[in-house]
């Protein structure tokens, strides 16, 4: 048997234009629907291509295609099912009014000119809090949501607020995943990496705030305050709305701080907005449970389907039944679908080494020290798109610029804090990345329609790059 070829880059990048050619036709087709199926289609031959270059022209077993593409796949299970038990809480809190309290005591509080302000720091707060963008975002990020858009703003505006909010947190909370791995991978401690970082990420932060605080002070809505009032007298009329249930989120919270992992700690959280439901909600309990089966039958069936099939609760008021809705697990398998062929993909052009022909071929280009930093995020950017999984955007280009970046003399936090600018952030800004695929699912709104209000996450890799080319707190390696 023939002994496995290394790729040229021209045999590398084929299956990447394979790729953008067949994204744009989709676009141009189904417009905001590729997400229904067909960009899943499009990854699906997409991996087909790599396949074919891989077995044909590199000499690849079909055995090892296999299991580089069970690999990637099986390192996306825990993103699967967190999501899963995500798509059961938001039926569960739903039906408990936890998510329609939100939302009341959210109106009452906010004033609409601050509104997308506060949204930026109230999702940085919870997200440095419990180290999790994807627990802000279904939690409080839901409720915000659902907040703006009784306050008739656009969701993509919202998502881009809550969405910049939430990976403040996912980079500089101690508790979150990637701030450890990111220092992990480059060779530095994780306290040196958060105050390394504090350089690039507040700046950023700071600008994404006033932005929001200026479209805030200048959106013209079309809501009036009688519009509001309507909405906060409908939820009043449909839940017993009290305090008390934020008991809920709050328990959530405080197991994720007491680093409780997140597939316990959604469990709980959704099982207690079950539990919450029969006692403060019987009266939605009972409405839903109409024409079910008798006795307790009947509530055990509302409080089933909340979390597999999730519920919709209509009201008078138009803007109150289009929050009043969930999908719950049955509604994220088309995220997980996507998931699936775009971890397969990623999988199969690392396995077949074309993932790493494309980024050796980049470095051998870099001369410059500006360079090598703006080399390195676009690497990271580039896996997110190709391999579609923010760990693995972190993992391997870490691992391939460690040497390029103490050949230059630059301490190793350098590159942990590029890695976080870059991969980080600009996961979510992808539609097949899983988190892109997850956060849009979440809360409802196309990755294209929040993207270009992400300000926190368009400016961190540009600020990265940009202290790098002016010399600002590059730490050199000590003689």
């Amino acid at each position: 048997m023939n002994e496995h070829r290394k790729p040229t880059f021209l045999e590398s990048i084929i299956p990447i234009l394979f790729l953008l050619v067949m994204l744009t036709i989709n676009v141009l087709v189904f417009k905001d629907d590729g997400l229904s199926g067909s960009n899943q289609v499009v990854l699906m031959l997409s991996t087909a291509v790599v396949g074919c270059v891989a077995i044909f022209r590199l000499n690849v077993t079909w055995d090892t295609l296999m299991d580089g593409i069970v690999n990637s796949i099986g390192a996306a299970m825990p993103s699967i099912l967190i999501l899963l038990l995500i798509g059961a809480l938001a039926g569960t809190w739903l039906l408990g009014g936890i998510v329609p309290a939100m939302v009341y005591y959210g109106l009452k509080i906010l004033n609409p000119s601050i509104f997308l302000f506060a949204t930026i720091i109230i999702c940085a707060i919870v997200s440095v809090a419990t180290g999790s963008s994807w627990s802000t975002i279904a939690t409080v990020g839901l409720a915000l949501l659902g907040i703006g858009k009784t306050l008739g703003m656009s969701d993509g505006l919202v998502a881009g607020a809550i969405i910049s909010g939430a990976y403040f947190g996912d980079k500089m909370s101690p508790l979150s995943d990637t701030t450890n791995l990111a220092p992990a991978v480059a060779g530095t401690d994780l306290f040196t990496h958060i105050r390394y970082m504090l350089y690039t990420t507040v700046p950023s932060f700071v600008i994404a705030a006033i932005l929001f605080l200026i479209i805030g002070f200048g959106y013209d809505s079309s809501v009036s305050q009688t519009d509001v009032q309507e909405v906060l007298v409908a939820l009043e009329s449909s839940f017993n709305i009290s305090p008390l249930l934020f008991l809920v989120p709050a328990l959530v919270v405080v197991l994720i701080i007491k680093k409780v992992p997140a597939l316990p700690a959604l469990l709980i959280g959704s099982l207690a907005g079950a539990i919450v439901g029969i006692v403060f909600q019987p009266q939605i309990v009972e409405r839903i449970a109409s024409g079910m089966n008798e006795g307790w039958q009947s509530s055990y069936m509302v409080l089933m389907k909340s979390m597999y099939e999730g519920v919709s609760i209509e009201s008078e008021n138009v803007i109150v039944s289009g929050l009043l809705s969930s999908s719950g697990m049955v509604g994220m398998l088309n995220t997980i679908w996507l998931i699936l062929v775009a971890m397969a993909f990623g999988g199969a052009m690392e396995v077949s080494g074309m993932l790493h022909k494309i980024t050796e071929t980049i470095i051998s280009k870099v001369t410059s020290e500006t360079g090598l930093f703006a080399s390195a995020a676009s690497t990271c950017i580039f896996f997110n798109v190709t391999a579609s999984d923010q760990y693995l955007a972190i993992v391997v280009p870490g691992k391939m610029y460690a040497n390029a970046f103490k050949e230059k003399g630059l301490a190793p936090e350098n590159l942990s804090r590029t890695l976080e600018d870059t991969a980080t952030v600009t996961s979510v800004l992808v539609p097949w990345n899983t988190c892109g695929v997850a956060q849009s699912t979440v809360l409802g709104v196309a990755t294209g329609a929040y993207l270009p209000y992400c300000f926190f996450n368009l400016l961190s890799p540009v600020m990265t790059v940009l202290f790098a080319a002016l010399k600002i707190k590059i730490k050199r390696i000590d003689n």
